[in-house]
């Protein structure tokens, strides 16, 4: 795992920048550097060392003729049988890396070098005869790859810090995110916090030559369930190919940890992993905020040592600002922080480690995926009396049920724009003091709505999320927190064969009445006990609705609420609004509260500071 930057060159001291803009994201590779500068390009590199240790794996890499370069990303977990292949085919090759099959693979296959590829992914590789660039992100956006074309010159990076450092960088505002985010609690197109600044999507790679940026998708999820085997057939491929993944993510030439919650899901990852340590964090005493006890009651089941921390609310405020310069972008998702804390607890100890991130999106793990079922009674009820019925719930108090209503008022596309929807789009025009045309919420997610239109409403809510809330928060925030630890962390139901057999299984199979992930439970059944298989999700929870009715908590929020900041984006009044009644207790406005109080913080870290030092308050 490591870190990436370049530009394409067109100043004097390119040399001296390129420097500047690796030490920028040093955290990710601490190990060695490496740059590479001609008359086109600057090329750099910061290695966490993972695979081949020696200094052999360094980076730029090149060909035999150094014609052409690659900065790398990522792991490539079938690396073997692709050098295999290319040794066949005449190719010369100087180290053990994975990186290296990259470069000879362009070489012999280029743009088809993608669909042979199993791993994650983040590259860019200058073919210095062509003078052309040619990168690609991996298949479902678990490594990270930006851009910006600013001016003449082109840059990207693995984080969007490094170009603050460019002399070329312009570093602005983009508004129009601000309002998405408000929606989302992400950043949900392709355009980041910064103008001008983009994300390459995953499952996508981009051309460049003679100034011009082409950019298309190499790889598509198509849900297609096959009716024919039984539940335990799918059962049994299921910890098959799950037993595959796991045993392909471990390949590495340093010890392997798993992450451990209390859900299934990591779990089942530790549990047939076979690693020797477990890492576990939780908040206070109260089971809902702390799942140690369970990890290690787990964990002493499969034989291995767990490692935890109480992480306490001076530790988690205090640190926030930190988590915010890492993320690059506001993240209104409180379990980032622990996230943060889970994988300072394992990089003391360790280098790699897995995690169950994508279990949900893949086999339909979510509570909300209930919802079609649960709405299916009421949406026999004449759409014209239920638009009615939802038109006088929105004029009326928040109280539990009152949000049914207005639910079962809309269609599918209408309620659900992913796992988390904070503020309507009437509600974030009420709340921001700027006018802004972003689009509607529904205008965003309408593109991944029609590519899966002949789906049935279940698979439609999977799609969405795994390509908007999987990686614009998911993912995200499973890179930015282990890479602030120098940590690699490697998902391994984010694997191809894994999406390929999930995107056979029926939805009967996926989601039932009394459960979710269903087949996946079952098969998770078969190493983990009877309880932690069928144990409700909580993954790393966050009591942020208990702290922010303390006084001193309540303060500190109320400070960024009223803030010369806070008036130039926000109607104040009616943030110390949402404060209060969620401090009496009227009703839970936590989330609302959270996703200001969390892009106020980023905006301070980056725009109060001349370079988006670390500083806020």
């Amino acid at each position: 795992m490591c870190g990436i930057v370049g530009f394409t060159n067109n100043i004097q001291n390119a040399d001296e920048v390129i420097g500047a803009m690796m030490d920028r994201i040093v955290h990710r590779g601490p190990d060695s550097d490496g740059r590479y500068v001609d008359e086109n390009v600057a090329m750099g590199f910061r290695r966490l060392s993972i695979i081949d240790l020696s200094d052999r794996g360094s980076q730029p890499l090149f060909n035999e003729d150094r014609s052409v370069a690659i900065t790398f990303n990522g792991e490539i977990y079938n690396y073997r049988q692709l050098r295999e292949e290319l040794v066949k085919a005449g190719h010369t090759f100087s180290t053990e890396t994975d990186t290296e099959v990259l470069v000879h693979g362009y070489e012999e296959w280029g743009r088809d070098m993608l669909s042979r590829l199993r791993g994650m992914f983040g590259f860019v590789i200058y073919d210095k005869k062509k003078n052309e660039l040619f990168g690609a992100r991996d298949f479902f956006g678990i490594k990270p790859l930006y851009y910006a074309k600013m001016g003449s010159t082109l840059m990207w990076g693995s984080e969007i810090k490094s170009f603050l450092e460019h002399p070329e960088f312009k570093k602005e505002l983009n508004e129009q995110a601000l309002e998405n985010y408000l929606s989302f609690q992400y950043s949900v197109t392709e355009e980041t916090f910064f103008k001008n600044v983009f994300r390459l999507p995953p499952a996508h790679c981009f051309t460049y030559k003679d100034g011009r940026l082409t950019v298309e998708r190499y790889w598509e999820i198509k849900f297609t369930p096959d009716e024919g085997p039984d539940l335990e057939t799918w059962v049994e491929r299921i910890g098959e190919v799950f037993k595959d993944s796991v045993e392909a993510h471990k390949i590495a030439d340093v010890e392997v940890g798993s992450f451990l919650s209390s859900g299934v899901d990591s779990s089942f990852v530790a549990a047939q992993a076979d690693v020797d340590k477990t890492f576990t964090v939780g908040f206070g005493e109260d089971e809902k905020y702390n799942e140690i006890g369970y990890a290690k009651e787990f964990s002493k089941y499969i034989g291995k040592d767990n490692f935890s921390e109480v992480i306490r609310p001076e530790e988690f405020w205090g640190n926030f600002a930190d988590i915010q310069y890492h993320m690059d972008e506001p993240l209104a998702d409180a379990a980032a922080v622990a996230l943060f804390f889970v994988c300072r607890l394992a990089a003391k100890q360790v280098k790699v480690v897995l995690s169950g991130e994508g279990a949900d999106e893949i086999f339909g793990g979510y509570n909300i995926y209930h919802n079609p079922a649960d709405m299916a009674a009421y949406n026999k009820i004449p759409r014209p009396i239920r638009r009615g019925v939802g038109a006088i719930a929105q004029k009326l108090p928040k109280k539990h049920g009152v949000n049914f209503l207005i639910r079962g008022s809309q269609d599918l596309q209408e309620r659900f724009i992913g796992n988390a929807y904070i503020f309507t789009e009437k509600e974030r025009k009420q709340v921001l003091s700027i006018k802004i045309s972003a689009p509607a919420p529904s205008a965003i997610t309408k593109p991944y709505y029609d590519r899966c239109a002949d789906c049935d409403e279940v698979t439609q809510m999977q799609y969405l999320d795994l390509h908007l809330w999987m990686t614009g928060d998911i993912l995200l925030k499973a890179d930015k927190m282990s890479m602030a630890h120098s940590l690699e962390l490697r998902v391994p139901f984010l694997d191809k064969k894994v999406m390929a057999l999930a995107e056979q299984i029926p939805t009967k199979f996926r989601v039932t009445k009394e459960n979710t992930k269903y087949a996946m439970r079952l098969a998770a059944l078969k190493a983990c006990p009877p309880q932690t298989a069928n144990k409700k999700k909580l993954g790393f929870p966050v009591p942020i609705r208990v702290w922010l009715k303390e006084d001193k908590y309540y303060d500190y929020v109320k400070s960024y609420f009223t803030s010369e900041d806070a008036a130039r984006f926000f109607n104040t009044d009616e943030l110390v609004r949402l404060l209060d009644v969620h401090r009496s207790g009227e009703y839970d406005y936590s989330r609302k509260i959270w996703t200001v109080f969390t892009f106020l913080v980023w905006y301070e870290v980056y725009f109060r500071s001349p370079k988006g030092e670390r500083s806020a308050r």
